[in-house]
C-alpha cells in the first residue's frame, strides 16, 4: 500500500525551509508513486516505438523535409533516443535522492554516468548504416566497446559503493538533524527547478532549429554547485573533519565526471572509472573512521 502522504516536519524547522521541504515531499511522493512508475514505463515504451516508426518513415521518404533532417536513417538511433529519455527519468531520481542521503545521491550520480556511457555506446551504433558493413563500422564499434566497458566498470563500482554505505548521521541532535534534512530538501528542490528550466530551454532551442547545448553536461554542472552548497550547509551542523572531507571529496568526484562528459571517448571513460575508484576509496576510509563529536577549542586556542 502506498503511503497516504509525505511526513510532517518537526516544528523546529523555520517557515521558509518548512515550506520548501513540504513542496519537495509532495513532489517526491507523486514521483515515487506506483501510478507514476507505470506511466513512466509506458511513456518510455512509446518513445522507443515512436523513434523506430520515425526512422522507418524517414527511410521511406514519408516525413516532411523540416522534420526529416532531425531523424536518423538507422534504426539503431532509436536505442540512443529511448536511453536519453531514460536518463531524464534517472536525473529526477538522482535529485530526489539528494534529500535522503548525500552519499546515496553520489551513488545515483555514478549510476547516471554509467547509463550515459551506455547511451553513448548506442549512439555510436546509431551512426552505422543499414545494412551494417564491417569496413565502415569498425570505428563506431570500437567506440561503443570503449563506452560499454567503461559503463560496466562504473556499474561494478556502484554496486561496491552501495555495500560500503552505512549512512551515519552527522549529528546526534534530533532538532539539528531535522533542520539539516530540511535544508537538503530545499537544495534538492532548487536543483530540480534549475534542471527543469534547462530542459525546457534545451527543448525550445531544438524546436526552434538551433543546436541545443549538451543537457547532461548542464546537469552535472548544476550538481557540482549543489554539492559544494551542501558542504557549506553541513558546516552549520558539524565541523567534524571526516564529514567535511568526505562531502568535499564527493564534490570533486562530480567535477571529474563533468570533465569526463566533455572528453573524447577513451579519456572520458578513464576519467569516469578513475572517479569511481576515488569515491570507493573515500567511502571505504570514511566508513572506518569514528565520527568524534565536535568539541570547543581550549581557551588558549579560541
Amino acid at each position: 500500500m502506498e503511503p497516504v502522504g509525505p511526513p510532517r516536519l518537526p516544528r523546529v524547522v523555520g517557515p521558509a525551509l518548512s515550506l520548501a521541504a513540504r513542496v519537495f515531499d509532495r513532489v517526491e511522493h507523486g514521483w515515487e508513486s506506483a501510478r507514476t512508475r507505470r506511466r513512466t514505463a509506458d511513456g518510455l515504451v512509446l518513445v522507443f516505438v515512436g523513434a523506430l516508426v520515425a526512422v522507418e518513415l524517414r527511410r521511406r521518404g514519408l516525413l516532411p523535409a523540416g522534420l526529416a533532417e532531425h531523424v536518423s536513417t538507422s534504426h539503431f538511433a532509436a536505442l540512443g533516443t529511448v536511453f536519453t529519455a531514460l536518463l531524464l527519468v534517472e536525473t529526477v531520481a538522482l535529485v530526489l535522492a539528494l534529500a535522503d542521503s548525500v552519499a546515496g545521491s553520489v551513488g545515483k550520480q555514478f549510476e547516471l554516468f554509467s547509463l550515459i556511457l551506455l547511451r553513448d555506446a548506442f549512439k555510436a551504433l546509431g551512426h552505422l548504416g543499414e545494412p551494417v558493413e564491417w569496413a565502415t563500422a569498425q570505428g563506431a564499434i570500437l567506440e561503443a566497446l570503449a563506452d560499454g566497458a567503461g559503463a560496466l566498470a562504473v556499474f561494478g563500482g556502484v554496486i561496491l559503493y552501495g555495500r560500503l554505505q552505512r549512512h551515519r548521521r552527522i549529528t546526534s541532535d534530533e532538532r539539528e538533524q531535522a533542520r539539516f534534512v530540511a535544508a537538503k530538501k530545499a537544495v534538492a528542490l532548487a536543483l530540480l527547478a534549475a534542471i527543469a528550466v534547462a530542459a525546457v530551454d534545451d527543448a525550445c532551442l531544438y524546436l526552434g532549429g538551433t543546436d541545443p547545448y549538451p543537457f547532461f553536461d548542464s546537469v552535472f554542472t548544476a550538481l557540482i554547485f549543489a554539492d559544494v552548497l551542501l558542504v557549506l550547509v553541513s558546516l552549520r551542523y558539524t565541523s567534524t573533519y571526516a564529514v567535511v572531507f568526505r562531502n568535499a571529496g564527493f564534490a570533486l568526484a562530480t567535477v571529474i565526471l563533468r570533465l569526463a562528459l566533455v572528453a573524447p571517448a577513451v579519456p572520458g571513460v578513464l576519467l569516469g572509472v578513475g572517479a569511481t575508484a576515488f569515491v570507493l576509496a573515500l567511502a571505504w576510509v570514511y566508513d572506518r573512521t569514528p565520527l568524534l563529536p565536535d568539541s570547543p577549542l581550549p581557551p588558549d586556542h579560541a
